[in-house]
């Protein structure tokens, strides 16, 4: 069911391209900045790449009877907020294979950050609609979808409560730390966006659903890159005799990982005021496409970002090996971060659903799998990209991030697999979740898009949307 609450409904007469052009359940840009108009050839080129979505999607199919997937989510209502998106959308159709009654609120704008700075998917995606009735047509299950802003309380109050969630996954915020150093207009928008909707989602459950459980993704680089251990989200300190235990300190590295860190410090808050339970999923960077729902059919396919802005180091590195353009290292390459395959962002957000948190309990779970430093994925992508007859070579790039790039890294993971998580280890699944996409789609590349063009020293008051995609 498509909801047209009063306002906050996303309408063909609003948006440039909306029927095809929107995704992620947060706001977007205000009406009153202006919006990139697309050249007439730039358009054409643009639907004739819509049209052809399904013809483009070859890749074979590798799951069987979807509806026969385990059906021990029968009966819990999930709301996934972001549905559309890299994760949200993956994750709705994990959840609903498994029996859990979904919904999905989105109002579409991950779509029109392509449209405002001049960026495509690697993959060709469909629409939300047309990606909601092939997943009913393949599955014979029905996702529901709400469009709309939950940074609108009127809509987003009135999707929560005609629908009464029995837990809400939270994807829906403007997710990438380049995006939001663009400019000043972009910090304010993603602080803004996606601190308000948070605060949203936390009334609606006080108020509407108490016993409402909150999966909340929240990112490994809330903490930073701190000379300890990482713990997950608390730590225990001796000081001056006294003992307590304690949020774990957080060192964000842009407006984005701020906004998280805010999240985090209100979902905390409102589980002591409130007695909301949350479990706060603090995610490592993610790779891949495929999962068992996504593979199902052409139409269904995920989206996969290459460009400087939103695709992750991984995901950037086997396009450039795809495509002969050597792998662009930031600085020295020591930076480490934590990864995990998109298989198991599904299976951690439903091991979080059917172990939630008490009422009043706030949870933090580390969400990955491996650790890697960019040296180290710079030379699995090469060892793995020779397997396929790839020449696979590695550049080092001045560093448009302010970060360290040789230091201490050791964050603990244990939870999510105590609870039964089984992972999927980068090299067992490097080129089938990651170098064949990249091949089979190498024609869709976009080469002026491959460089980071977005540094955090510059980032000023002036808006950029003209120059943020592209390097000069």
């Amino acid at each position: 069911m498509l909801h047209a609450s009063k306002v906050g409904l996303v309408s063909t007469s609003q948006t440039v391209g909306v029927a095809n052009v929107h995704a992620n359940g947060v706001r977007s840009i205000p009406s009153s900045t202006p919006r990139p108009a697309l050249a007439r050839s730039q358009r054409s080129s643009r639907s004739r790449r819509e049209l052809n979505v399904a013809a483009a999607a070859t890749l074979e199919p590798k799951i069987q009877a979807i509806g026969s997937a385990s059906g021990n989510g029968a009966g819990t209502k999930v709301m996934v907020i972001g549905g559309d998106g890299y994760c949200g959308w993956a994750t709705a159709l994990h959840l609903s294979a498994r029996g859990y009654e979904v919904c999905i609120v989105d109002n579409l704008v991950r779509r029109n950050y392509d449209l405002q700075l001049g960026l495509d998917t690697l993959t060709p995606i469909a629409s939300i609609h047309d990606r909601i009735r092939k997943w009913q047509e393949v599955s014979g299950k029905h996702i529901q979808l709400e469009v709309g802003d939950i940074c609108d309380w009127e809509f987003f109050g009135e999707a929560f409560r005609n629908f009464s969630p029995d837990a809400v996954v939270h994807f829906g915020e403007q997710r990438s730390a380049p995006y939001s150093m663009i400019d000043r207009q972009r910090a304010v928008y993603t602080q803004t966006n996606n601190v308000v909707g948070t605060v949203n989602v936390l009334f609606a459950i006080k108020e509407i659903k108490p016993d409402c459980h909150l999966v909340k993704l929240g990112t490994m680089g809330e903490y930073g890159t701190p000379n300890i251990d990482i713990e997950e989200g608390f730590i225990t300190i001796t000081h001056n005799g006294r003992t307590d235990t304690l949020p774990y300190p957080k060192q964000g590295g842009s407006f984005y990982h701020l906004s998280k860190v805010h999240d985090s410090h209100n979902i905390h808050f409102a589980t002591k005021a409130w007695k909301v339970a949350a479990t706060d999923l603090n995610q490592g960077v993610v790779y891949g496409v495929r999962t068992e729902e996504t593979m199902a059919d052409p139409l269904l396919i995920n989206r996969y970002d290459y460009d400087g802005i939103f695709g992750t180091a991984l995901n950037r590195f086997v396009v450039q090996a795809a495509v002969g353009h050597p792998l662009t290292v930031y600085g020295k390459g020591g930076q480490t971060r934590g990864f995990l395959d998109i298989r198991d962002t599904v299976r951690c957000i439903q091991i979080a659903i059917d172990n939630p948190a008490k009422r009043g309990e706030m949870r933090v779970f580390n969400q990955f799998t491996e650790q890697f430093s960019v040296n180290q994925l710079a030379d699995v992508v090469k060892k793995e990209g020779a397997k396929l007859g790839l020449n696979v070579q590695v550049t080092n790039v001045p560093n448009p991030r302010v970060e360290a790039e040789e230091h201490y890294y050791n964050a603990k993971n244990t939870k999510l697999q105590e609870l039964g998580l089984q992972p999927h280890l980068l090299q067992d699944s490097m080129i089938d979740s990651l170098l064949e996409f990249a091949v089979q789609y190498k024609e869709r590349v976009r080469h002026e898009l491959i460089k980071p063009a977005v540094d955090w020293r510059k980032a000023g008051s002036k808006v950029n949307t003209m120059q943020a995609a592209v390097a000069k």
